[in-house]
């Protein structure tokens, strides 16, 4: 009977309970990690949308689009910048004593205009006063598939984050980059990890200034070939017509959201250098284009009360190459030039002296 009982206990009947019991263990340590690590972002909150979060000043740890919000938030902000990487070197520190306001710098690297468009509305209703505005246009300005592109990145960009509902942020919190961004913000508490993004959202995201190789540069910004000269294409002539027919989505959107925003609020709309090497031919289509593209903008400029002035064409600031790291990005001097110029343009109503940039609108 003994030998028999033995016999059954060590057979299927066991190994049965025996795998259901470790399936139940392993569920339930699976669900108590997961639980674990959702309550520890939900009580760090490093996008500062928790209602019970833990009390404490959050750092701004990273420049993820669902980040920013947590910085107009704080209520330290009246102003903003908008743009790509093109004018994420703009230092708001330095801008809010151009435009007497406290700046945030909220430009997001490889943004589409409708994100830009996205950022610029949660600022407008967020922000109970908005003092002063700029906005960087570059490319993705006169980019004729701004709607297409637009539909495709409106499902990765974290409109959640922007609207103004908090509780429906509680569906997108449970993943690797909260994660990170959790471990990110105990960290800079505890001052185990450095400061890498300013509060006001300023960061210099290219090399450290005193590293610049201009050897290095030159390679990224003619290729292996080195510089050569900018061969301008057969001047072309377009009609009344053709020029009409050019479609730029994005700035429909930028019309729409100026004239949301209060008519006592600054207004400046910048088009950013970039590396001449970058820019279109001269006399080509792709010219053309642009320079349709500029007078709209400042149409709309015009009529929404805004200033506009223009860096992105040929000059002696973007035909030297050691003023920039590669064809669109300039050196941090450069970044604290353009404020400079700014500065005179609305304090002075000053044209350049060198030629390197244009007022379109004062």
């Amino acid at each position: 009977m003994s030998r028999w009982f033995a016999r059954a206990m060590s057979g299927p009947a066991l190994q049965a309970v025996s795998w259901r019991d470790s399936n139940r263990m392993f569920l339930a340590t699976f669900i108590g990690i997961l639980a674990a690590v959702y309550i520890f972002i939900l009580l760090v909150d490093p996008y500062g949308m928790v209602p019970f979060s833990l009390p404490f000043d959050r750092p701004i740890v990273s420049a993820q689009r669902q980040m920013y919000p947590q910085i107009l938030r704080t209520g330290r902000y009246d102003s903003i910048v908008v743009g790509t990487s093109t004018s994420r070197l703009l230092d708001p520190a330095a801008l809010s004593r151009v435009l007497r306001g406290h700046f945030a710098n909220l430009a997001m690297p490889d943004a589409t205009a409708w994100e830009q468009i996205q950022v610029l509305d949660y600022f407008r209703r967020t922000v109970a006063v908005p003092n002063a505005l700029v906005i960087g246009l570059d490319h993705e300005w006169c980019n004729r598939r701004s709607s297409s592109v637009a539909d495709s990145r409106e499902k990765e960009f974290p409109s959640w984050a922007y609207d103004e509902n908090r509780w429906n942020d509680f569906l997108y919190l449970l993943n690797n980059p909260t994660l990170e961004a959790a471990g990110r913000t105990i960290g800079r508490i505890l001052g185990a990890t450095p400061e890498k993004l300013r509060n006001d959202g300023f960061t210099v995201f290219v090399p450290p200034d005193a590293t610049y190789d201009l050897a290095r540069a030159q390679y990224h910004i003619w290729g292996p070939k080195g510089p050569h000269p900018i061969i301008a294409a057969p001047q072309l002539q377009l009609s009344e017509a053709e020029r009409h027919a050019m479609a730029f989505p994005a700035l429909a959107w930028l019309d729409e959201s100026l004239a949301a925003v209060p008519g006592t609020t600054k207004k400046v709309l910048l088009f950013p250098p970039v590396h001449a090497s970058s820019i279109v031919a001269a006399g080509s289509h792709g010219e053309a284009r642009e320079t349709e593209c500029k007078t709209r903008a400042t149409a709309i400029a015009r009529q929404r009360g805004a200033m506009a002035v223009d860096w992105r064409f040929v000059s002696s600031l973007t035909a030297k190459d050691t003023n920039f790291w590669d064809q669109l990005h300039y050196r941090l001097p450069v970044a604290y030039r353009l404020i400079d110029d700014l500065e005179h343009v609305v304090t002075e109503g000053r044209e350049s002296l060198d030629g390197s940039y244009r007022i379109l609108v004062r």
